[in-house]
């Protein structure tokens, strides 16, 4: 300024020289005088600072609910879980997986321990409840959901057996007064298990077919077990599913349809056609669904058996023993598979979804299952009637392939999104034998399929690792919040992403693996992670920091605890 207080710099060389400082050298700048104030809010100074900071593609917009870019670059500094305020130490062994109740208030955690833990989710993490599993012939505790009105937890667990045991179980846990009220048997134990309703679950079984094909059974169970008579049902078939090639089906979870139509705040970026088409549509829409009963004709299934056999015989075609059995099956099941039922816009519809395979015993499928609200419920036919059921497969509705071992899954807030972990196969890769699988990558690829139109909408999230062979490989849970997304991984930290940049934001620290992430559902500004290393760690972002540190309520400027706070 001059003696009049006349700017000696004119505004367009100010904003030049402003271009080249970074965030918080352009904050501090914007101190000296109302002239540079003015100019170090102004919007296209920090649209280039946010692009050039972030490294976020050029192409991508700005947040559809974001007003500026100032305010925009400040949600990703401040907002991010990503200061560590708290270690929880009470479990003595891996901590495996975490999930928190609808409310925000409580949470609980499953470890190699044998115990699930139940938390108060207060401003100091409090243990409310230890229930030991051990006098119920568990080995460890792996997985736990609360109903939607959070007065019954689900935890899941495997049985105590030989090295290869594939049995598991599943408890559910009264919150009111910490009671065990049933156990329902899982097979495979990764089945993991799911709510459907607020008082039923699903489980799953596995029966064995031959060496290399088996069915799993999805059964509906109501959650209290104490019944009055021997003709109300507690438990219900849902779906029989023929499985090809040492597969079975792991990892179940339910997509609500009805909340499809939150606002969409995921926008999709880059070229769609670029995309791989992952996902297969099964459903009965096509123009040969008339033709569709004549292929399953057991006239039709005898001359395809026939067919091949001669085949064989005269030495035309060379099967191995797993490739004849796998074709076998694939003809047998054409005469006993139940079609899909028809897509249908009704709201009170779910999905049922799932890993799966069709080529190895490695989980590289998702399938995806309709259900009907008709059999949300065990009311029907007690067990024993019928049975006749029981000679169908069920068809799934659509199969996404992502070709390589998923080894985690997630839903959006709005169940809309499908956020998957995947370590991709070598690119051209052929399965020749089922018990091995080709080799997969030590990057993780975090995936994106929409529901709505069952389609990828985003190109892979990559920054997490892990290094376990197929046979060892492991499932890292991933979680979603309305704005961010984050994984454990292999490489002792956890991720965080922004959804709508595809941008990493933070890495968080552990002493082992990262097994387990999951935001509040009440406030995605706090982050839970747990790992190998037997802890848990809560994580707060900047902004809530300062706010329960500071005196009064009211946050540092933008400027000094982005000078103070760098990463």
């Amino acid at each position: 300024m001059d003696e009049g207080s006349t700017s000696l710099l004119p505004d367009s060389l100010v904003y030049q020289i402003f271009l080249s400082l970074g965030p918080a050298d352009v904050l501090a700048a914007g101190l000296v005088c109302r002239q540079w104030q003015a100019v170090s809010r102004d919007e296209f100074l920090w649209k280039e600072q946010f692009y050039r900071y972030y490294q976020v593609a050029r192409d991508v917009p700005r947040h559809p609910a974001a007003t500026s870019w100032y305010e925009e670059f400040q949600r990703l500094y401040d907002m991010v879980p990503c200061v560590e305020v708290q270690t929880l130490k009470e479990h003595t062994d891996q901590v495996l997986h975490l999930s928190f109740s609808h409310s925000g208030y409580q949470f609980a955690s499953c470890s190699k321990d044998c115990t699930v833990k139940i938390w108060n989710n207060d401003l100091t993490i409090s243990l409310l409840h230890s229930a030991d599993m051990r006098p119920y012939n568990w080995s460890y505790t792996q997985f736990s959901q609360f109903n939607q009105d959070d007065s019954l937890l689900l935890a899941s667990g495997v049985f105590l057996g030989p090295h290869n045991s594939s049995s598991g179980e599943i408890a559910v846990i009264s919150l009111d007064s910490f009671a065990l009220l049933s156990r329902v048997r899982n097979k495979p134990y990764d089945v993991f298990g799911c709510w459907l309703t607020e008082t039923s679950l699903i489980s799953g079984n596995l029966h064995r077919i031959g060496d290399i094909t088996s069915c799993s059974v999805l059964w509906l169970n109501n959650a209290f077990q104490d019944v009055e008579s021997e003709n109300v049902n507690v438990v219900k078939r849902l779906f029989k599913i023929q499985n090809l090639n040492a597969s079975t089906i792991r990892t179940v979870m339910v997509a609500d349809c009805s909340r499809f139509d939150s606002p969409d705040l995921l926008l999709d970026a880059g070229d769609q056609a670029t995309l791989p088409c992952r996902v297969f549509d099964l459903g009965g829409d096509s123009e040969d669904e008339e033709a569709e009963p004549s292929l399953r004709a057991p006239g039709r299934v005898k001359e395809g058996l026939r067919h091949m056999m001669d085949g064989i015989l005269d030495g035309h075609a060379q099967l191995s023993d797993c490739a004849l059995e796998t074709r076998v099956a694939e003809l047998l099941a054409q005469g006993r598979t139940k079609p899909p039922e028809p897509n249908t816009a009704d709201a009170r519809n779910k999905y049922l979804i799932f890993t799966t395979g069709c080529l190895t015993y490695s989980p590289h499928q998702i399938g995806i299952k309709q259900i009907l609200p008709h059999q949300m419920t065990t009311a029907g036919p007690v067990l024993g009637e019928g049975r006749g059921s029981d000679a169908f497969f069920d068809a799934l509705d659509h199969v996404i392939d992502v070709h390589g071992h998923i080894i985690g899954m997630g839903l959006s807030p709005d169940n809309r999104y499908l956020y998957v972990n995947s370590r991709a196969w070598p690119p051209g890769s052929v399965v020749a034998d089922p018990m091995q699988p080709p080799p997969i990558a030590e990057e993780i690829d975090l995936l994106v399929f929409d529901l709505k139109t069952m389609r990828e909408v985003k190109r892979a999230l990559r920054a997490h690792r892990a290094y376990t062979p197929n046979d060892e490989c492991f499932f890292i849970f991933l979680d979603v919040s309305r704005d961010f997304v984050a994984s454990g991984a292999e490489d002792r930290h956890g991720y965080i992403w922004d959804r709508h940049y595809n941008i990493c934001l933070a890495k968080l620290r552990h002493e082992d693996v990262v097994n387990s992430v999951v935001f509040s559902p009440q406030e995605q500004e706090l982050l839970l992670t747990a790992s190998d290393d037997a802890t848990i760690k809560a994580w707060r972002s900047p902004r809530t920091v300062r706010v329960l540190q500071a005196p009064r309520p009211r946050p540092r400027p933008f400027f000094s605890w982005f000078a103070s706070h760098r990463r």
